[in-house]
Formats: structure tokens, sequence, C-alpha cells
């Protein structure tokens, strides 16, 4: 089971879950994809996590926009138009009856199979391999309000000209490596620099801290453009609430108000703990009122 804002409450359905590789579909246990895969042999792909509220996609547009830019960006052609990858999402979540809440989709795109395993593209065999997940997963209730607990770690969100950031690729590597120095550290996530040791982000969540009324954020420079972590911007911004996209460091976390992570799975989490500091016990009132507002935002969303 995941932790920290990963924690999900377990759902005997997704045992035999339908999952749909290259548009048919299997039963969980038979899904599969070949060893000379892309996404295997390389981590040559991008992906985007979904969440269906209220029966519809949240922010379909957003996570499509930035899944094709990605796949542009990596000079991979997916094969479809988004009007055909949205069928074939709406056509996984009929399949398994998901038509409310509480489901969770990861949608997978590598280059294809390659006919020898090399990382030139054009060993390349076949159209790009699509794979859409969809389970049955809300986070677990005390995601709202529990206090997670942060670690710094020495593992940094690198330069562009070395692997952008911003690109949401299958090579995570540099996140999981972090993930696991913040679980060494018994903490819940990781608090991951930037190379000119200002916060980035965190290795599975972006980060925001609470200074005087104002909410700050990294520059994003050096983390992916998460849905998310605009959308709570926006809608802070149109409260009337200061957010600013800047450099900042850890003193300015230590001494903040409040502290928050945002992702499309478990939306806003207050923060705790940062390096053993305390930046708060219980989830603080700027956090309380953005939560609402982003509930309200999603709302917005499904009855669009």
């Amino acid at each position: 089971m995941g932790k920290g804002t990963h924690s999900y409450v377990a759902d005997p359905r997704n045992d035999t879950v339908i999952i749909d590789v290259n548009g048919e579909h299997f039963a969980r246990h038979e899904a599969k994809v070949s060893v000379f895969d892309s996404g295997f042999m390389l981590g040559d792909g991008v992906w985007e996590g979904l969440r269906l509220h209220k029966g519809r996609i949240a922010f379909l547009d957003q996570h499509l926009e930035r899944l094709y830019r990605g796949a542009k960006a990596i000079a991979m052609d997916i094969g479809l138009t988004k009007a055909e990858l949205t069928q074939r999402l709406e056509n996984v979540l009929h399949a398994n009856g998901m038509t409310g809440d509480g489901v969770h989709i990861r949608l997978m795109v590598t280059r294809g199979i390659r006919s020898t395993p090399y990382q030139d593209p054009r060993v390349v065999i076949s159209p790009a391999t699509i794979v859409i997940i969809p389970e049955w997963k809300d986070p677990v209730p005390e995601t709202a309000t529990n206090m997670l607990n942060l670690f710094t770690v020495h593992v940094r969100r690198g330069y562009p000209d070395v692997q952008d950031p911003k690109l949401n690729s299958h090579s995570k590597l540099n996140c999981i490596t972090a993930c696991i120095q913040a679980t060494q550290a018994g903490a819940d996530e990781a608090l991951m620099l930037d190379p000119h040791g200002f916060v980035a982000t965190c290795n599975s969540t972006h980060f925001f801290i609470v200074k005087n009324d104002e909410v700050w954020t990294s520059s994003g420079d050096y983390c992916l453009d998460g849905i998310t972590r605009g959308m709570v911007i926006e809608i802070a911004r149109e409260a009337g609430i200061p957010v600013f996209e800047r450099n900042f460091s850890l003193i300015d976390v230590y001494g903040a108000d409040e502290a928050f992570t945002t992702g499309t799975f478990a939306g806003l989490a207050p923060v705790g703990m940062v390096d053993g500091r305390v930046l708060g016990t219980e989830r603080g009132p700027m956090v309380e009122r953005l939560q609402g507002l982003y509930l309200e935002r999603l709302s917005k969303e499904a009855r669009s």
C-alpha cells in the first residue's frame, strides 16, 4: 500500500479489474507487454495519472495536453488523436462499471517494441504501446488532515539539459532514489532541492508553504508542470489569496506558518514536519480553505 499522500483504501474489486492494452481489454492477471517494449527496457515514454470525479475525468484536457506535449518533445508519435484516446479511456471505464468517484487511472504511453535491446528509436518496430490501468482507489480519509513528515534528500532535481524535470517520463529513478532516502529517514516523502539549493518539489507531489497569509511555491523551473499545482495557484488567485512562484530556501520552509503538498491522487495534504522541524500539529486555516476551494473546482469541472 502507498504511504503518505498515496495511502489508499484497499478494494477487492481491483483483483478483477479490466485493463486496456493497445485498445484490447484484458483481465488484470492477463494484461502484459513485451520484454522488448521501450518502457520496460529503457523507461522510454510518458504517462499521466487521472482521477474520476462524479463520472468525469477531472481536468482531462489539461492532462492530455501535457501528455501530447511530452510525446512531441521526445519525438514520439502516440498514434491516436486526443478524441480517440479519450474514447479508449471511456471504454475501459465503462467495461469496469466505473461511473462515479473513487477511481484512479494510470495512462501510459511508450515508444513501442524494439527489435533488440538498444536505445536508438530507429530500432522500434511497432506503434506506440498504450496501456490504461483504472483502479478503484480512494485516498484514506485522514489524508486531508494527517500532518505529513517530509525529509530533504541529497538527490536534486536536475538541469533541463540533463533530463528536464518538466517531462513526465517513465524514467523516474531520481524520484525513486529520493523516495528511498526519505523512507529510510522515517519520513512520508522526500523534499527535493534544485541545482542551486532552492526548494523544487517533492518526489511525487508538489510543495507549497504559507507565510503571512501568502502562498509560495517553487519557480517551476525544476519540477513537473503539475495539473493540481496549477489549479491550486489559479483558484487561490481567484479567491484573492496572494500566490508567488519564486525561489525560496529551507530557511523559509522551517519558518513557514503552514505547508502542504498537491497531487492528482490526494489533492491537497497538510505538512506538519520537515527535517525534524515542526511546522504545525494540525491542519492550518489556509490549507483547509484551499482544500475547500479545490473541491469546489472539482465539482464545477464535473458539471461542465
